[in-house]
């Protein structure tokens, strides 16, 4: 059975952010997908039935570039308007107090938006959260396809994900910088976190989770290891921890 066609959210310049929207009560969900990732994952769906069931509101949403948004990827994509995109999505399709939950890249992007809009989100989920990866992206490079980028402003690299491998952007490094959360620096967030991530994981480390609750300000963070549990977190087990996991902040955030 095919997706129902999504609806379409105009930006100012253009483009379109594709995106399923439940209406329900409060808090309401908003998942942030990863990098080169889209909204039709088992996570974002799973999570949105739950929701449904609970008569929760939801929304799932694609970047820009990514899945049936429109833009070019490797042209204009980087952290600052992917977060863009999230904000957008936030305050132009949601109403009260959101649990926002970001898988991967999303975790950079939902940290950016909690932190940009403190009044509306009232709690966090990272799944196998990557905030500043831009800088491992950098160093996995190497030197050579590091000058190559610099000289020729993107490359495509190799993907496990993907078999056609996708392209990195100078302008994604670059924008990655500025972006930067994990600084030395609090992040200036007081609201319940929780971080779910496999030690089995490849592409981030799980101890990346816990530099991320370091650096946070609240007191109100808990993270949930699975010994066996890869990059995607989306088997059965998996999937049951996301939602039970809402739902326990649901609850927190009523009382």
């Amino acid at each position: 059975m095919s997706e129902a066609t999504p609806s379409r959210l105009q930006r100012p310049d253009g483009e379109t952010i594709a995106y399923h929207k439940s209406e329900g009560n409060t808090p309401g969900v908003i998942f942030c997908g990863g990098f080169m990732s889209d909204m039709t994952g088992s996570k974002a769906t799973a999570l949105e039935q739950h929701c449904r069931d609970r008569g929760q509101s939801f929304v799932r949403f694609d970047y820009l570039g990514h899945g049936e948004s429109s833009g070019d990827f490797a042209a204009r994509g980087c952290i600052s308007r992917w977060a863009d995109d999230a904000a957008a999505v936030l305050t132009q399709l949601t109403e009260g107090p959101q649990i926002v939950v970001g898988s991967s890249m999303g975790g950079w992007v939902s940290l950016k938006l909690a932190i940009s809009h403190p009044d509306r989100v009232r709690g966090l989920v990272g799944i196998a959260p990557a905030p500043d990866f831009t800088t491992w992206m950098w160093e996995k490079l190497g030197p050579d396809l590091q000058k190559e980028l610099t000289e020729d402003g993107q490359i495509r690299v190799h993907s496990e994900y993907d078999p056609e491998g996708y392209v990195i952007s100078k302008l994604l490094i670059d924008d990655g910088t500025p972006n930067f959360v994990l600084t030395g620096e609090p992040i200036p967030l007081d609201i319940p976190v929780r971080l779910l991530h496999g030690m089995a994981d490849p592409d981030v480390p799980w101890q990346h989770s816990l530099k991320i609750a370091e650096h946070l300000a609240s007191e109100d963070v808990r993270i949930s290891f699975s010994k066996s549990g890869d990059h995607r977190l989306s088997e059965p087990d998996d999937l049951d921890l996301l939602c039970r996991t809402i739902d326990e902040l649901t609850l927190r955030i009523s009382e």
